[in-house]
Protein backbone atom coordinates (compact mmCIF):
# COMPACT_ATOMS: atom_id res chain seq x y z
CA UNK A 1 0.00 0.00 0.00
CA UNK A 2 1.25 3.34 -1.27
CA UNK A 3 0.99 6.05 1.65
CA UNK A 4 1.83 10.25 0.68
CA UNK A 5 5.01 11.23 2.84
CA UNK A 6 6.11 14.21 3.82
CA UNK A 7 9.90 14.83 4.43
CA UNK A 8 11.40 17.74 6.18
CA UNK A 9 13.98 19.09 4.27
CA UNK A 10 15.38 21.54 7.43
CA UNK A 11 16.95 18.68 9.18
CA UNK A 12 16.03 16.44 11.69
CA UNK A 13 16.32 18.62 14.84
CA UNK A 14 16.56 22.35 15.63
CA UNK A 15 17.81 24.03 18.58
CA UNK A 16 16.40 27.26 19.34
CA UNK A 17 17.46 29.35 22.58
CA UNK A 18 14.56 31.19 24.42
CA UNK A 19 15.41 34.02 26.87
CA UNK A 20 13.01 33.67 29.97
CA UNK A 21 12.83 37.77 30.68
CA UNK A 22 16.45 38.24 28.98
CA UNK A 23 16.36 39.33 25.01
CA UNK A 24 18.15 37.47 22.87
CA UNK A 25 21.66 38.38 21.90
CA UNK A 26 21.02 38.00 18.64
CA UNK A 27 22.09 40.08 15.62
CA UNK A 28 21.21 40.49 11.89
CA UNK A 29 23.53 41.47 8.81
CA UNK A 30 21.68 43.28 5.85
CA UNK A 31 22.11 42.69 2.32
CA UNK A 32 21.30 45.42 -0.27
CA UNK A 33 21.14 44.55 -3.90
CA UNK A 34 20.82 46.52 -6.79
CA UNK A 35 19.85 45.29 -10.18
CA UNK A 36 20.68 46.87 -13.09
CA UNK A 37 20.62 47.64 -16.98
CA UNK A 38 24.00 49.73 -17.94
CA UNK A 39 22.57 50.26 -21.79
CA UNK A 40 25.17 48.64 -23.43
CA UNK A 41 28.58 49.28 -21.38
CA UNK A 42 30.82 48.90 -24.38
CA UNK A 43 31.60 50.89 -27.64
CA UNK A 44 31.20 47.94 -30.05
CA UNK A 45 29.13 48.25 -33.16
CA UNK A 46 26.36 45.78 -32.01
CA UNK A 47 24.04 49.02 -31.33
CA UNK A 48 23.47 51.48 -33.61
CA UNK A 49 23.74 55.08 -32.85
CA UNK A 50 26.34 53.76 -29.44
CA UNK A 51 29.67 54.68 -29.85
CA UNK A 52 32.75 56.08 -28.46
CA UNK A 53 31.14 59.56 -28.32
CA UNK A 54 27.30 58.80 -27.73
CA UNK A 55 27.95 56.43 -24.98
CA UNK A 56 31.66 57.06 -23.80
CA UNK A 57 32.87 54.99 -21.29
CA UNK A 58 34.59 57.49 -19.46
CA UNK A 59 31.51 59.57 -18.86
CA UNK A 60 29.45 56.26 -18.00
CA UNK A 61 32.00 55.47 -15.50
CA UNK A 62 31.66 58.98 -13.61
CA UNK A 63 27.52 58.94 -13.65
CA UNK A 64 27.63 55.36 -12.46
CA UNK A 65 30.27 55.94 -9.73
CA UNK A 66 27.85 58.46 -8.72
CA UNK A 67 25.01 56.19 -8.41
CA UNK A 68 26.57 53.58 -6.60
CA UNK A 69 27.86 55.33 -4.05
CA UNK A 70 24.70 57.14 -3.39
CA UNK A 71 22.51 53.32 -3.13
CA UNK A 72 25.78 51.24 -1.51
CA UNK A 73 24.64 47.80 -2.70
CA UNK A 74 26.40 44.86 -1.10
CA UNK A 75 25.36 42.82 -4.42
CA UNK A 76 25.05 44.14 -7.76
CA UNK A 77 23.72 42.42 -10.52
CA UNK A 78 24.58 43.81 -14.21
CA UNK A 79 23.18 43.39 -17.58
CA UNK A 80 24.38 44.73 -20.87
CA UNK A 81 28.63 44.51 -20.10
CA UNK A 82 30.48 44.42 -22.82
CA UNK A 83 30.94 40.64 -23.55
CA UNK A 84 34.53 40.61 -22.40
CA UNK A 85 35.98 40.45 -18.78
CA UNK A 86 38.40 43.75 -19.84
CA UNK A 87 34.58 45.65 -19.15
CA UNK A 88 34.06 44.01 -15.60
CA UNK A 89 37.50 44.48 -14.61
CA UNK A 90 37.34 48.33 -15.97
CA UNK A 91 33.75 48.64 -13.77
CA UNK A 92 35.13 47.24 -11.18
CA UNK A 93 38.21 49.54 -10.62
CA UNK A 94 36.88 52.99 -11.98
CA UNK A 95 33.22 52.54 -10.87
CA UNK A 96 33.03 50.24 -7.48
CA UNK A 97 36.08 50.24 -5.69
CA UNK A 98 37.44 53.30 -5.11
CA UNK A 99 37.33 56.37 -2.85
CA UNK A 100 38.35 53.67 -0.49
CA UNK A 101 36.74 50.78 -1.08
CA UNK A 102 38.59 47.24 -2.42
CA UNK A 103 36.72 44.77 -1.25
CA UNK A 104 34.44 44.07 -3.94
CA UNK A 105 35.28 41.38 -6.82
CA UNK A 106 33.29 40.23 -9.73
CA UNK A 107 32.23 37.00 -10.82
CA UNK A 108 33.38 35.08 -14.00
CA UNK A 109 32.13 36.29 -16.88
CA UNK A 110 30.58 33.94 -19.91
CA UNK A 111 29.18 34.28 -23.45
CA UNK A 112 28.49 30.82 -24.31
CA UNK A 113 25.52 31.96 -26.28
CA UNK A 114 27.39 34.39 -28.45
CA UNK A 115 26.63 38.12 -29.23
CA UNK A 116 28.15 41.54 -27.28
CA UNK A 117 26.83 42.00 -23.96
CA UNK A 118 27.15 40.08 -20.38
CA UNK A 119 25.60 39.22 -17.40
CA UNK A 120 27.62 39.79 -14.28
CA UNK A 121 27.87 40.34 -10.72
CA UNK A 122 29.81 42.30 -8.41
CA UNK A 123 30.21 41.50 -4.46
CA UNK A 124 30.44 42.76 -1.02
CA UNK A 125 33.99 39.77 -0.19
CA UNK A 126 33.61 40.64 3.56
CA UNK A 127 30.09 39.75 3.43
CA UNK A 128 29.82 37.03 1.13
CA UNK A 129 31.75 33.94 -0.57
CA UNK A 130 31.37 32.79 -4.22
CA UNK A 131 30.78 29.11 -3.77
CA UNK A 132 30.03 28.15 -7.55
CA UNK A 133 28.49 29.20 -10.55
CA UNK A 134 26.18 28.15 -13.33
CA UNK A 135 25.89 29.31 -16.56
CA UNK A 136 22.28 28.55 -19.13
CA UNK A 137 22.87 29.00 -22.89
CA UNK A 138 19.78 30.38 -24.88
CA UNK A 139 19.32 31.24 -28.61
CA UNK A 140 19.82 35.03 -27.17
CA UNK A 141 22.37 35.08 -24.38
CA UNK A 142 23.56 33.34 -21.41
CA UNK A 143 21.37 33.13 -17.60
CA UNK A 144 24.22 33.06 -15.55
CA UNK A 145 23.98 31.96 -11.69
CA UNK A 146 26.19 32.63 -8.88
CA UNK A 147 26.14 30.63 -5.23
CA UNK A 148 27.20 32.03 -2.41
CA UNK A 149 27.46 31.89 1.50
CA UNK A 150 28.01 34.46 3.83
CA UNK A 151 30.69 34.94 6.01
CA UNK A 152 29.35 34.27 9.49
CA UNK A 153 30.53 34.59 12.49
CA UNK A 154 30.45 30.96 13.08
CA UNK A 155 31.61 30.38 9.35
CA UNK A 156 34.52 27.58 11.33
CA UNK A 157 31.80 25.70 12.68
CA UNK A 158 29.75 25.43 9.46
CA UNK A 159 26.97 27.76 10.20
CA UNK A 160 26.46 29.64 7.77
CA UNK A 161 23.46 30.66 4.75
CA UNK A 162 23.72 30.17 1.16
CA UNK A 163 22.12 31.96 -1.49
CA UNK A 164 22.06 31.85 -5.16
CA UNK A 165 21.57 35.01 -7.84
CA UNK A 166 20.36 34.50 -11.40
CA UNK A 167 21.02 36.89 -13.53
CA UNK A 168 19.29 37.05 -16.94
CA UNK A 169 18.58 39.52 -19.91
CA UNK A 170 15.91 37.85 -22.07
CA UNK A 171 14.90 38.89 -25.66
CA UNK A 172 13.48 42.34 -26.33
CA UNK A 173 10.50 43.06 -28.38
CA UNK A 174 6.87 43.19 -28.49
CA UNK A 175 5.60 40.44 -30.83
CA UNK A 176 4.52 37.38 -30.50
CA UNK A 177 7.64 35.88 -31.98
CA UNK A 178 9.58 37.53 -28.44
CA UNK A 179 7.24 36.33 -26.19
CA UNK A 180 7.67 32.76 -27.32
CA UNK A 181 11.19 33.61 -27.01
CA UNK A 182 11.20 34.68 -23.31
CA UNK A 183 9.20 31.99 -22.91
CA UNK A 184 12.07 29.21 -24.06
CA UNK A 185 14.76 30.86 -22.32
CA UNK A 186 12.92 31.16 -18.81
CA UNK A 187 11.45 27.06 -19.39
CA UNK A 188 15.22 26.70 -19.31
CA UNK A 189 15.72 28.37 -16.77
CA UNK A 190 13.28 26.70 -14.86
CA UNK A 191 14.33 23.28 -15.99
CA UNK A 192 18.38 23.66 -14.52
CA UNK A 193 16.49 24.71 -11.43
CA UNK A 194 14.49 21.03 -11.39
CA UNK A 195 17.95 19.38 -12.14
CA UNK A 196 19.78 21.50 -9.15
CA UNK A 197 17.31 20.32 -6.41
CA UNK A 198 15.70 22.03 -3.59
CA UNK A 199 16.69 26.04 -4.74
CA UNK A 200 16.72 27.34 -1.09
CA UNK A 201 17.71 30.81 -1.05
CA UNK A 202 17.40 32.33 -4.72
CA UNK A 203 17.36 35.72 -6.50
CA UNK A 204 16.29 36.18 -10.10
CA UNK A 205 16.50 39.42 -11.76
CA UNK A 206 17.62 41.51 -14.86
CA UNK A 207 15.75 42.86 -18.05
CA UNK A 208 13.08 40.81 -18.40
CA UNK A 209 11.44 42.88 -21.17
CA UNK A 210 7.82 42.00 -19.56
CA UNK A 211 4.94 43.80 -21.01
CA UNK A 212 2.44 42.28 -18.54
CA UNK A 213 1.85 39.48 -15.56
CA UNK A 214 0.14 37.68 -18.13
CA UNK A 215 3.02 36.58 -20.62
CA UNK A 216 3.67 32.97 -20.94
CA UNK A 217 7.25 33.91 -19.27
CA UNK A 218 6.35 35.36 -16.39
CA UNK A 219 3.64 32.80 -15.62
CA UNK A 220 6.11 29.94 -15.74
CA UNK A 221 8.29 31.64 -13.45
CA UNK A 222 5.05 32.81 -10.57
CA UNK A 223 3.16 29.89 -11.59
CA UNK A 224 5.56 26.78 -12.51
CA UNK A 225 3.70 23.41 -11.49
CA UNK A 226 5.55 22.73 -8.87
CA UNK A 227 6.19 25.60 -6.00
CA UNK A 228 8.93 24.36 -4.73
CA UNK A 229 10.28 26.28 -8.01
CA UNK A 230 8.26 29.00 -7.87
CA UNK A 231 9.03 32.12 -8.20
CA UNK A 232 7.30 35.16 -5.99
CA UNK A 233 7.13 39.03 -7.29
CA UNK A 234 7.91 41.02 -4.02
CA UNK A 235 5.35 43.68 -5.48
CA UNK A 236 3.04 41.54 -6.00
CA UNK A 237 1.29 44.13 -8.35
CA UNK A 238 0.18 41.47 -11.49
CA UNK A 239 -1.40 43.53 -14.65
CA UNK A 240 -0.42 44.84 -17.74
CA UNK A 241 2.24 47.14 -17.09
CA UNK A 242 2.83 48.83 -20.04
CA UNK A 243 1.68 52.08 -20.92
CA UNK A 244 -0.55 51.99 -17.96
CA UNK A 245 -0.86 55.19 -15.60
CA UNK A 246 -1.82 52.64 -12.95
CA UNK A 247 1.72 50.90 -12.48
CA UNK A 248 3.61 54.24 -12.87
CA UNK A 249 5.34 53.30 -9.70
CA UNK A 250 6.73 50.14 -11.09
CA UNK A 251 8.09 51.34 -14.55
CA UNK A 252 11.68 51.34 -14.71
CA UNK A 253 12.24 52.23 -18.94
CA UNK A 254 12.81 54.87 -20.25
CA UNK A 255 14.49 57.66 -18.19
CA UNK A 256 14.53 59.48 -21.94
CA UNK A 257 11.51 61.07 -23.34
CA UNK A 258 12.92 62.22 -26.57
CA UNK A 259 15.53 60.77 -28.41
CA UNK A 260 18.90 61.14 -27.39
CA UNK A 261 21.66 59.16 -29.33
CA UNK A 262 21.66 55.82 -28.13
CA UNK A 263 19.00 56.17 -25.70
CA UNK A 264 15.45 55.02 -25.44
CA UNK A 265 13.03 57.19 -25.71
CA UNK A 266 9.27 57.63 -24.66
CA UNK A 267 9.68 58.14 -21.42
CA UNK A 268 8.80 55.54 -17.79
CA UNK A 269 6.34 53.35 -19.02
CA UNK A 270 7.70 49.99 -19.22
CA UNK A 271 8.34 47.96 -16.18
CA UNK A 272 11.28 46.04 -17.74
CA UNK A 273 13.72 44.99 -14.96
CA UNK A 274 12.90 42.48 -12.08
CA UNK A 275 14.02 40.99 -9.03
CA UNK A 276 12.05 37.64 -8.09
CA UNK A 277 12.34 35.08 -5.02
CA UNK A 278 12.05 31.72 -4.33
CA UNK A 279 9.54 30.34 -1.94
CA UNK A 280 12.25 30.59 1.12
CA UNK A 281 13.36 34.41 0.21
CA UNK A 282 9.61 34.97 -0.03
CA UNK A 283 8.40 33.49 3.23
CA UNK A 284 11.79 33.95 5.15
CA UNK A 285 12.03 30.67 6.20
CA UNK A 286 16.00 29.62 5.82
CA UNK A 287 17.63 32.71 7.62
CA UNK A 288 17.03 35.07 4.61
CA UNK A 289 14.18 37.96 5.03
CA UNK A 290 13.03 40.89 2.77
CA UNK A 291 12.80 44.11 4.40
CA UNK A 292 9.54 45.45 3.98
CA UNK A 293 9.08 48.44 1.88
CA UNK A 294 12.64 47.95 0.47
CA UNK A 295 11.75 46.82 -3.09
CA UNK A 296 11.65 50.51 -5.41
CA UNK A 297 13.34 51.45 -8.62
CA UNK A 298 15.72 53.80 -7.79
CA UNK A 299 14.28 57.56 -8.48
CA UNK A 300 10.85 55.97 -9.02
CA UNK A 301 8.52 58.31 -7.64
CA UNK A 302 5.45 57.50 -9.72
CA UNK A 303 5.37 60.74 -11.15
CA UNK A 304 7.16 60.17 -14.33
CA UNK A 305 4.66 58.19 -16.53
CA UNK A 306 5.52 59.28 -19.99
CA UNK A 307 8.16 61.19 -18.88
CA UNK A 308 11.88 61.67 -17.89
CA UNK A 309 13.83 60.78 -14.57
CA UNK A 310 14.72 64.17 -14.39
CA UNK A 311 10.95 66.04 -15.68
CA UNK A 312 9.28 66.91 -14.00
CA UNK A 313 11.32 67.72 -11.09
CA UNK A 314 12.40 65.22 -8.87
CA UNK A 315 12.33 65.28 -5.21
CA UNK A 316 12.51 61.30 -4.35
CA UNK A 317 16.44 61.52 -4.94
CA UNK A 318 18.90 64.42 -5.04
CA UNK A 319 19.32 66.40 -8.66
CA UNK A 320 22.60 64.78 -9.12
CA UNK A 321 21.72 61.12 -8.64
CA UNK A 322 18.79 62.19 -11.16
CA UNK A 323 21.08 63.53 -13.51
CA UNK A 324 23.21 60.72 -12.93
CA UNK A 325 20.22 58.52 -13.77
CA UNK A 326 19.51 59.74 -17.13
CA UNK A 327 22.72 60.19 -18.27
CA UNK A 328 24.18 56.33 -17.70
CA UNK A 329 21.08 54.10 -19.06
CA UNK A 330 17.86 54.21 -20.13
CA UNK A 331 17.03 51.81 -17.82
CA UNK A 332 16.42 52.57 -13.89
CA UNK A 333 18.02 50.41 -11.65
CA UNK A 334 15.52 48.29 -9.42
CA UNK A 335 17.14 47.80 -5.13
CA UNK A 336 15.73 45.57 -2.19
CA UNK A 337 17.37 44.46 0.69
CA UNK A 338 17.03 41.93 3.33
CA UNK A 339 18.70 41.03 6.37
CA UNK A 340 20.69 37.77 7.13
CA UNK A 341 20.31 35.78 10.62
CA UNK A 342 23.92 36.45 11.06
CA UNK A 343 24.50 34.92 14.72
CA UNK A 344 22.08 33.75 17.23
CA UNK A 345 23.63 33.99 20.63
CA UNK A 346 23.30 32.17 24.04
CA UNK A 347 21.05 34.36 26.56
CA UNK A 348 22.00 34.82 30.36
CA UNK A 349 19.22 32.37 31.37
CA UNK A 350 18.31 29.78 28.10
CA UNK A 351 15.53 27.24 27.96
CA UNK A 352 16.02 25.06 25.63
CA UNK A 353 13.19 24.08 23.01
CA UNK A 354 13.59 20.99 20.71
CA UNK A 355 11.49 20.59 17.79
CA UNK A 356 11.89 17.58 15.45
CA UNK A 357 9.33 17.31 12.20
CA UNK A 358 9.15 13.43 11.65
CA UNK A 359 7.86 11.81 8.41
CA UNK A 360 4.07 11.39 8.68
CA UNK A 361 3.00 8.53 6.85
CA UNK A 362 -1.10 8.04 6.42
CA UNK A 363 -2.05 11.44 6.25
CA UNK A 364 -0.77 12.10 9.53
CA UNK A 365 1.93 14.62 10.85
CA UNK A 366 4.34 13.30 13.78
CA UNK A 367 5.71 16.32 15.71
CA UNK A 368 8.33 15.97 18.82
CA UNK A 369 8.82 18.67 21.27
CA UNK A 370 10.82 19.00 23.93
CA UNK A 371 10.75 22.46 26.82
CA UNK A 372 12.13 23.15 29.60
CA UNK A 373 9.14 25.61 30.33
CA UNK A 374 5.38 25.35 30.35
CA UNK A 375 4.14 27.33 27.82
CA UNK A 376 1.47 27.81 25.22
CA UNK A 377 2.04 27.14 21.35
CA UNK A 378 0.20 27.86 18.33
CA UNK A 379 0.97 25.65 15.46
CA UNK A 380 -0.17 26.45 11.73
CA UNK A 381 0.51 25.04 8.51
CA UNK A 382 0.61 27.00 5.54
CA UNK A 383 0.54 26.00 1.68
CA UNK A 384 3.52 28.03 -0.63
CA UNK A 385 0.82 31.10 -1.16
CA UNK A 386 0.41 31.49 1.98
CA UNK A 387 -2.71 30.11 2.76
CA UNK A 388 -3.13 28.36 6.27
CA UNK A 389 -5.24 24.90 5.80
CA UNK A 390 -4.61 24.41 10.03
CA UNK A 391 -4.15 25.74 13.03
CA UNK A 392 -3.51 23.87 15.95
CA UNK A 393 -3.46 25.13 19.96
CA UNK A 394 -1.24 23.35 22.58
CA UNK A 395 -0.87 24.68 26.66
CA UNK A 396 2.41 22.37 26.80
CA UNK A 397 4.14 21.54 30.33
CA UNK A 398 7.64 21.29 30.60
CA UNK A 399 8.95 17.70 29.53
CA UNK A 400 8.73 16.29 26.08
CA UNK A 401 5.54 15.66 23.77
CA UNK A 402 4.24 13.73 21.11
CA UNK A 403 2.08 15.48 18.76
CA UNK A 404 0.60 13.98 15.85
CA UNK A 405 -2.09 15.90 13.40
CA UNK A 406 -3.97 14.85 10.50
CA UNK A 407 -2.63 15.62 7.26
CA UNK A 408 -5.08 15.47 4.34
CA UNK A 409 -3.47 17.79 1.86
CA UNK A 410 -2.26 17.86 -1.85
CA UNK A 411 1.22 17.22 -2.79
CA UNK A 412 3.37 20.06 -2.62
CA UNK A 413 5.28 22.02 0.14
CA UNK A 414 4.11 23.39 2.96
CA UNK A 415 5.34 25.78 5.67
CA UNK A 416 4.65 24.35 9.64
CA UNK A 417 5.16 27.55 11.52
CA UNK A 418 5.52 27.05 15.66
CA UNK A 419 4.40 30.42 18.07
CA UNK A 420 4.85 30.39 21.71
CA UNK A 421 3.53 33.71 24.17
CA UNK A 422 7.12 34.50 24.92
CA UNK A 423 7.43 35.76 20.99
CA UNK A 424 9.32 32.45 19.94
CA UNK A 425 8.70 31.88 15.95
CA UNK A 426 10.19 28.54 14.07
CA UNK A 427 9.24 28.04 10.91
CA UNK A 428 9.71 24.11 9.17
CA UNK A 429 9.02 23.56 5.60
CA UNK A 430 8.12 20.07 4.78
CA UNK A 431 7.36 18.73 1.26
CA UNK A 432 4.35 16.06 0.75
CA UNK A 433 4.91 13.93 -2.37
Amino acid sequence: MMYKRCICIAGMWMLVFMAAGVAFAQSRDTIRMMQYNLMNYTNTSGVSDCNSTTNNLDSKDAHLRTIFQYVKPDVFCVCELGSHNQYADRLLDNVINTNGIDYFRHGPLTSLSGGYIANMIFYDSRKLTLYNTQTITTAYRDINGYKFYYNADNLSSGDTVFMTFWIAHLKAGSYSSDASARLTQVQRLMNKLTQLGDPGNTFFSGDFNLYDSDEAAYQELTQYSNSLYRFYDPLNRPGRWHNSAQFASLHTQSTHSQDADCFSAGGLDDRFDFILVSPSVYYGSNKIHLVDGSYHALGQDGMRFNSSITSPSNNSIPSYVANALYQQSDHLPVIMEMTIDAHVGVPEYPSKVLINVANPVRDELLIEMQNEEGCQYDISIFTMDGRCVARHSEQLDAGRHRLTYPFHYPKGIYLVVFRNVNGLKITKKVICS
